[in-house]
């Protein structure tokens, strides 16, 4: 999970794969553009709204538009270099 600055996790930091890595730098990015309380309140709406929508924890979490940049390019190592600003609304209501 990543809450900037830190990445909190159970696994041991020399365990995380890369891709888990850069999953969670792509939030730090999205936290940093909506000056953190931002993102935290449209993260919390948007899995809100798709609950209310899915009825499935799982489906709301995996709809948020900020996961769904996330998963979409966390394979990507050098996705976060060329990123434009504000990409996640990129992934709004896409399925």
């Amino acid at each position: 999970m990543a809450l900037f600055p830190f990445l909190i996790t159970k696994l041991p930091r020399t365990s995380l794969s890369q891709k888990y890595r850069n999953h969670e730098r792509i939030h730090f990015r999205q936290q940093l553009e909506l000056l953190l309380i931002g993102f935290y309140l449209l993260y919390a709406l948007e899995f809100l709204m798709n609950y209310l929508k899915l009825d499935d924890w799982t489906a709301a979490y995996r709809n948020i538009s900020f996961e769904r940049e996330a998963f979409t390019h966390e394979s990507n190592l050098k996705y976060l270099k060329n990123r434009k600003c504000f990409a996640q609304w990129r992934h709004v209501g896409r399925d």
